[in-house]
């Protein structure tokens, strides 16, 4: 692989109680923002508090800007609209706090459509609605997905290298889960289900990332170098750091084009996608890393006649 940077030696290790504060500050705006999601107090989609979505199928196929204005002329102010690919289909979603979301809603939605376009057959193919109940049901399943995951990366890590690689590999890993949900509530982006598709996904493309640090850090000790384990895991975030900028760079200009050209439907999905890529680097270098190097200092320190400046001959 092309060496982006070269031979580095930045003290990534020596940064890390500044890292920490950091995380640390970030992590409790996480937490803050899931507390007000449980409480219902959030900004979040249909798919969580409830509401009616609406299919609409037209004789041609209507620009997604142009639904937007029309529904906003009809006197609709909260919706969500997605474009469905077989046919000229819209699938216009009311909030449940909305006055249309109970009774006339399969009503007003294509009487705007068909005042804004008269010479247009419009239709309505179905109308669903999502109670409360449901949504308070999907807000407990995203919890418990998330936990399942953490609670998958753990086993994983730890037998793929050892358990202290694998309380790193979860503390980082929620660490960006965390900061994905700081990142949306402070600026008030919607919580839906695609939200919660791109956390899953980040935490998959973040864990990739810090094996690739691990097994690097790993190979290193194995080879029982000389000096202490904090140049160790410098040397070793060093190593991979042409590779982790190169793989990450090219991940963030695909999100970035789909943020820019991919349309409304996915432009919150893409800006998750973009916050994770760069969250993701971050823990893999300043979070997992560092925390695996306390939990080596520890062990060995807790060693008759070691001291956590003797790195073992196995990690």
């Amino acid at each position: 692989m092309m060496e982006f940077l070269g031979k580095t030696s930045f003290d990534f290790i020596g940064k890390r109680n500044i890292s920490f504060v950091i995380s640390i500050i970030i992590s409790l705006v996480g937490l803050f923002a899931i507390i007000q999601m449980a409480r219902g107090v959030a900004n979040m989609g249909i798919d969580f508090t409830g509401g009616t979505s609406i299919q609409v199928k037209f004789d041609k196929a209507v620009p997604i800007a142009d639904a937007r204005k029309v529904l906003h002329n009809g006197g609709i102010a909260e919706f969500e609209l997605q474009e469905v690919k077989d046919g000229n289909k819209l699938l216009v979603k009311l909030p449940q706090k909305s006055a249309l979301a109970v009774g006339k809603a399969a009503e007003i939605v294509p009487a705007a459509f068909t005042k804004a376009y008269p010479d247009m057959k419009v239709a309505v193919e179905s109308t669903t609605e999502i109670g409360p109940s449901i949504g308070a049901k999907l807000r407990k399943d995203t919890i418990i997905a998330v936990a399942i995951s953490m609670l998958g990366i753990i086993c994983y890590i730890a037998w793929r290298f050892d358990f202290k690689f694998g309380i790193g590999a979860v503390i980082a890993t929620l660490h960006d889960v965390l900061a994905m949900f700081a990142v949306y509530y402070l600026t008030g982006r919607e919580f839906n289900l695609l939200f919660i598709t791109a956390v899953l996904t980040i935490a998959g493309y973040s864990l990739t990332d810090t094996v690739v640090v691990f097994d690097r850090i790993r190979e290193n000790l194995h080879k029982d170098l000389k000096g202490s384990l904090h140049k160790i895991f410098n040397n070793s975030i060093n190593e991979v750091l042409s590779r982790s900028i190169i793989t990450s760079l090219t991940t963030f200009l695909a999100a970035i084009a789909l943020f820019v050209w991919g349309g409304e439907v996915i432009h919150d999905f893409s800006f998750a996608l973009l916050v994770g890529i760069i969250v993701g680097v971050y823990s893999s270098v300043f979070v997992a890393s560092p925390v695996v190097l306390l939990l080596e200092q520890r062990a060995l320190n807790k060693e008759p006649g070691k001291t956590g400046n003797t790195q073992p001959a196995k990690a």
